[in-house]
């Protein structure tokens, strides 16, 4: 069984937005939820520490993840897992909150914090655990581009310019626009201390502006291809070319709204998503590179949904190891398992932490 490494794991909000015992076995995680009712994703979690041993998912990108919406107001009975919050600094408290989260995982050894390129190989190649590499989706709870260099020592590692809709510093999914003034000044504290951008969520023509202001590395934690399924959620032919130049690594979600065009959340059946989709869009991620150097697994299967919106024969996060025999009935060799699995993720990272 290869290793694997998940670019996008939404472990820390799970955990304190939805209040989830990771460290529980997934059959008492979910019986836990058993008779709550207030998303269709309880009580059909894929995601807890124990899976993640099971199915040698050595590390991921853990999120630290919460957007700020002045203007946008809970209903009465507000749900803890909703994101939006009135203030930058309502949502740079949250973050800091699920940064604690990963630390306490940390210290009683459940999880290794992984900062820099030597203690990610050495994770890696030891293959024991999983290692977090903290990443943030969506940049507000940066309350200020100054504050750059405390999250840096904080240990965070990559950042996404936006979520869904319109963020401090970019557009993201379902918007369109520039960066925004802050958004410029914020690129250019990420380079100065070598932050990861991801480009995942960033809508055009900001995602072209990264590309152009930005000298850093580069990478697509999950993002599938608009080829495949429309949606400006995923990437046209032209961003995946610019991204292969940047010698980026893309990769591919397993959310079922991503992977089958017109998908309706609670209408389309699940067995209509299945791993050969997962495998298209890797595949046509490999046909446009000439290569399979630039295709990765970004699951998300813990982004706001379960099972029920995870492909067929997804049921747990050590189900990813079935893609190995969908990419070898494909003609993938075992070389190209191993990179699509964890290689191209070991090797950029080894590269784009600092050493």
């Amino acid at each position: 069984m290869p290793p694997i490494i998940d670019a996008h794991l939404d472990l820390a909000w799970n955990a304190l937005s939805w209040n989830r015992d990771l460290r529980l076995p997934l059959d008492q995680l979910n019986a836990a939820e058993k008779h709550m009712t207030d998303t269709p994703a309880r009580g059909r979690a894929a995601v807890s520490l124990p899976e993640l041993r099971r199915g040698k998912i050595v590390a991921c990108l853990g999120t630290l993840l919460a957007r700020c919406k002045p203007n946008v107001r809970p209903p009465e009975g507000h749900r803890r897992r909703d994101l939006d919050v009135a203030s930058p600094e309502i949502a740079h408290a949250i973050a800091i909150g699920q940064l604690a989260y990963y630390r306490e995982l940390a210290r009683q050894g459940e999880i290794e914090l992984l900062k820099d390129a030597q203690a990610f190989r050495r994770h890696v190649e030891a293959a024991r655990g999983a290692g977090v590499i903290v990443a943030m989706e969506g940049a507000d709870p940066i309350v200020s581009p100054d504050a750059v260099p405390q999250w840096w020592e904080a240990g965070l590692r990559c950042v996404g310019m936006a979520h869904y809709g319109q963020g401090r510093y970019a557009m993201g999914t379902g918007e369109a626009g520039d960066l925004t003034p802050a958004g410029v000044e914020l690129l250019r504290a990420f380079e100065r201390v070598g932050m990861i951008v991801d480009l995942t969520h960033c809508a055009e023509p900001g995602f072209y502006s990264v590309l152009d202001r930005f000298g850093g590395r580069v990478l697509a934690s999950h993002n599938n291809c608009r080829a495949l399924v429309p949606g400006d959620r995923q990437f046209s032919d032209e961003q995946i070319n610019l991204l292969l130049q940047r010698d980026a690594v893309i990769g591919i979600a397993f959310d079922a709204w991503m992977l089958h065009p017109n998908y309706q959340r609670g209408v389309t059946p699940r067995d209509s998503v299945t791993l050969a989709a997962v495998a298209d869009h890797v595949d046509h991620i490999c046909q446009l590179a000439g290569n399979c150097k630039h295709v990765g697994i970004g699951s998300d299967i813990d982004g706001g949904f379960g099972t029920e919106q995870c492909p067929a024969g997804i049921d747990s996060v050590a189900d990813l190891q079935k893609m190995q025999g969908v990419l070898k009935s494909r003609g993938y060799g075992d070389a190209d398992v191993a990179a699509i699995f964890y290689g191209n993720w070991l090797r950029f990272f080894s590269e784009a932490l600092p050493s």
